[in-house]
């Protein structure tokens, strides 16, 4: 074979080897969720807000939205679902291009082997962050499971008259615990308990394995929920907060809407689209 021949033979099997690998790049890279929107952020969608529907609806739902992560509540995906049903699950949410990165909220007890039930689904489900609502006398155990599986507990604050209804009630109960307990901050209900939620995120840093974009009319007890940005939510400040403590690219980002769950669409809708803003102008 000629000199000639091989040297153009290697420049030919050199472009086409080019030419599949510049086309593989494009193919992962479109397969990649576009998190520009929501500033670097994988925006997620709690789906309780889409309480009203039947777990196949409510995803189809989350993917007409233009999202591509979900915290699961339990009516759309139990926690006693067989391995079957957990396969099935994450089939589907592959189909649609969605990541499950949180279930909850669970509750959790001294019950040692009660809370390794969690656990147990959720390593076998592909979910890395429980939100919690653990008992005082949990953490012992919360702080064996957490190490065992590398799964985290995320501690959810339910407002005023709740174990955690402030920020330093989360952070009591972390402390000196595992740093995979840490906390899911639904910055709502933070507002009902008269906090700042941008200052919340700040205390959390490290520690904030989850957040719960949400807003309310007032800041008292007995308000109700609006759309992002129309009551005490800053939310450009809430985007650069996170950027602030380094918000964990596995934690779960959730958009959570509890108003009108029998037609939620164009409030969650419009929620986004201030999120989207925010996030752009955070990122300015």
């Amino acid at each position: 074979m000629s000199t000639n021949l091989t040297r153009r033979t290697f420049l030919a099997a050199g472009a086409a080897a080019a030419t599949t690998f510049a086309t593989r790049t494009r193919l992962v890279r479109a397969a990649e969720p576009d998190t520009s929107k929501y500033g670097g952020f994988l925006m997620g969608l709690q789906t309780y807000s889409l309480r009203g529907f039947g777990a196949e609806q409510a995803l189809d739902y989350v993917k007409e939205l233009g999202l591509h992560s979900v915290e699961l509540f339990e009516a759309h995906f139990p926690s006693k679902s067989s391995a079957d049903e957990i396969d099935a699950m994450k089939s589907r949410l592959k189909s649609l291009a969605i990541q499950p990165l949180a279930h909850g909220v669970n509750p959790f007890t001294k019950d040692h082997e009660a809370n390794r039930r969690w656990f147990e689904f959720a390593k076998r489900a592909g979910i890395r962050n429980i939100t919690a609502n653990p008992s005082e006398d949990s953490f012992d155990s919360l702080d064996k499971l957490v190490a065992e599986y590398d799964i985290r507990i995320a501690i959810h604050n339910h407002g005023p008259g709740a174990e955690y209804n402030k920020v330093a009630d989360v952070l009591n109960a972390v402390k000196g615990r595992h740093p995979n307990i840490g906390a899911c901050a639904d910055l709502g209900h933070y507002i009902r308990s008269a906090e700042d939620p941008v200052r919340v995120i700040n205390l959390l840093e490290g520690r904030l394995f989850g957040i719960h974009l949400k807003d309310f009319a007032e800041q008292k007890s007995q308000t109700h929920g609006v759309i992002l940005g129309q009551g005490h939510l800053d939310i450009v400040g809430v985007f650069k907060a996170l950027k602030k403590v380094n918000y964990p690219a596995d934690a779960c980002l959730a958009l959570e809407y509890e108003e009108k769950p029998e037609n939620p669409l164009d409030d969650i809708r419009a929620c986004l689209a201030a999120a989207s803003d925010g996030a752009r102008k955070a990122a300015g």
